[in-house]
């Protein structure tokens, strides 16, 4: 695949021309300097584009070989006062999206294969749209429909009265269960399987009775699944994850969850049952979310945190709690969300007790 090779100048005309103006850029220094691939300040050459988006970074920036570099307006005043001796300075509000939208131009063009292949097993009644690429051994089962320009790859099933949005793509083996609806432009990366059961079993003289989980998956336009992420179906209801959500691999969304619109979710997330995340939200990685508990648009989990009941207020929220017994574990939480109210009351103690000190020395 041939480079894309563009200059400062045109690359900042396209993302202004991308997002309709609402990300601009203060280009200081050579306009005309070429650039044909993205790269970390220490690595980059004289034809790569880099970015400062962390401060514990900036001791980086003098010695990178980088053609251009994308910072923030206040790091451009602070590191470059008098611009810079070699390449081009790019002053932006939001340097990582700028930086992002540049890689994105720089990408060379992949074609979208079209067509299917012969191995593949589609029902007479699916409709496939137009300029559909269906890869090796795909199975599409009665029902199912796929929307315009989607690409099925190699091994995917797509089950019955599954419907895939216009323009998605689906990465080899890629499960979507029956009567699963993913919308437009998702892409969805290998081993992902959405729309398997729920987790639902009743005991019954110390054995399980499993629930019918009788509801679907229901995800918007613009979604990213990671690789082997799983997805299942609502119990009764349905699951339900928004527009522009952003799930990375081996996280777990269980029955009923519904996911708001633009909440990222880093890899090895557990999202229990019935769990009702807000919008706008972040999930560190390796957090567990309660079922049944509600997070409000605009919360930020750190790594590894337990959330166990509902957030009403947005924020960021961490917490690892040692490994006891549950017994013990319960009486040291409730001692933990009292330590204010003890500390304060430690020190009124303290105010009225007489000092040894001084009584001595009387």
């Amino acid at each position: 695949m041939a480079a894309v090779v563009l200059t400062v100048e045109q690359l900042a005309a396209a993302i202004q021309s991308c997002t309709g103006g609402r990300l601009t850029a203060r280009i200081i220094g050579s306009a005309h300097a070429l650039i044909d691939a993205v790269a970390p300040l220490d690595a980059a050459g004289p034809r790569s584009l880099s970015f400062l988006s962390n401060a514990r970074y900036r001791n980086q920036v003098a010695a990178s070989g980088a053609a251009a570099i994308v910072v923030a307006p206040a790091d451009a005043e602070a590191l470059f006062p008098h611009g810079r001796s070699t390449g081009a300075v790019i002053a932006c509000t939001a340097p990582y999206a700028w930086f992002a939208l540049a890689a994105q131009q720089l990408a060379p063009a992949v074609s979208r294969p079209t067509g299917i292949h012969p191995s593949a097993i589609i029902d007479a009644t699916a409709q496939i749209g137009e300029g559909v690429g269906i890869g090796p051994c795909v199975v599409v089962e009665a029902g199912a429909r796929i929307g315009a320009a989607c690409v099925i790859g190699a091994g995917s099933h797509v089950g019955r009265e599954a419907q895939i949005g216009a323009g998605s793509q689906l990465a080899p083996r890629v499960s979507i269960m029956h009567a699963c609806a993913l919308g437009a432009r998702a892409v969805v990366h290998s081993g992902a399987v959405i729309g398997a059961d729920g987790f639902g079993f009743a005991p019954f003289e110390g054995r399980y009775l499993k629930i019918p989980q009788t509801g679907r998956v229901l995800i918007g336009d613009d979604v990213e699944i990671g690789a082997n992420t799983t997805i299942d179906r609502g119990t009764m209801g349905d699951t339900v994850i928004e527009d522009g959500v952003k799930l990375d691999n081996q996280v777990q969304v269980a029955h009923n969850v519904r996911i708001g619109a633009h909440t990222v979710v880093a890899g090895c997330v557990g999202i229990a049952g019935s769990a009702i995340i807000g919008r706008h939200c972040q999930i560190g990685g390796a957090a567990m979310i309660h079922g049944h508990i509600t997070l409000c648009d605009g919360v930020i989990v750190s790594g590894g945190t337990l959330i166990s009941r509902s957030i009403t207020q947005p924020g960021f929220y961490s917490g690892v709690f040692p490994f006891m017994p549950n017994r013990d574990w319960e009486r040291n939480a409730a001692l933990v969300r009292h330590l204010d109210e003890l500390r304060d009351r430690l020190r009124k103690l303290e105010k009225l007790a007489p000092d040894p000190q001084r009584k001595s020395s009387e």
